[in-house]
C-alpha cells in the first residue's frame, strides 16, 4: 500500500515522464521541418520509451491499490537550434529525470516502502542508460567544427534506432 506522499510522488513522476514524452515529439517534429529524418526518427522512439515508463508507473499505482492523479502537461518549446543544442537539452533534461527518481527512492526508503524503492531500482538504471546514450551522441556531435559531414553521418546513424520491446 502507498502512502500518500509516495502516491503523490509517483504522480507527479508520470507527470514528468509524459511531459518527456511531449518534449521528445517536439523535438521530433523540429528536427524534421530541418531535415534531419534520423533524428527525427531518434524522437519518435523516444518518445516511446517515456510513454512506457509513464505506463509502468501508472500500473505501478494501480496495482498497489493507489489511485492515478493525471496533471496538466505542459506546452514544450517548438524550436531547438542546432543538432548539438538540442541534444544537449536532451541531456540536461534526463538528468532532471534523473534527479526526479532518485528522489524518489529517497521518498521510498524514508517511507519505508520497500516493494516502491525496489520497483524505482528499474528507473535508476533506465536513466544511466539514457545520459550514456544522449553523451554518445553529443560526443560524436563535437566532430562537426572539423568535419561538415558528420550531421548527415550522425543523422543515417539516429535513423537506424529500434523501438523499445
Amino acid at each position: 500500500m502507498l502512502s500518500e506522499k509516495m502516491e503523490e510522488a509517483l504522480n507527479g513522476q508520470i507527470n514528468k515522464e509524459m511531459y518527456s514524452s511531449y518534449l521528445y515529439l517536439a523535438m521530433s517534429a523540429y528536427s524534421s521541418s530541418v531535415g534531419l529524418p534520423g533524428f527525427a526518427h531518434w524522437f519518435r522512439v523516444q518518445v516511446e520509451e517515456e510513454n512506457i515508463h509513464a505506463m509502468k508507473l501508472f500500473d505501478y499505482i494501480n496495482d498497489q491499490g493507489g489511485k492515478v492523479k493525471l496533471k496538466e502537461i505542459k506546452e514544450p518549446p517548438i524550436e531547438f537550434g542546432t543538432a548539438m543544442g538540442m541534444f544537449q537539452q536532451t541531456l540536461k533534461h534526463e538528468q532532471f529525470i534523473t534527479r526526479s527518481i532518485h528522489e524518489l527512492v529517497e521518498l521510498a526508503n524514508a517511507e519505508k516502502d520497500e516493494a516502491t524503492a525496489s520497483f524505482l531500482q528499474w528507473y535508476v538504471e533506465e536513466q544511466v542508460e539514457e545520459e550514456e546514450n544522449d553523451k554518445e551522441i553529443i560526443a560524436k556531435l563535437r566532430g562537426v567544427d572539423k568535419n561538415e559531414y558528420v550531421i548527415p553521418s550522425v543523422d543515417q546513424e539516429l535513423a537506424k534506432r529500434l523501438p523499445p520491446r
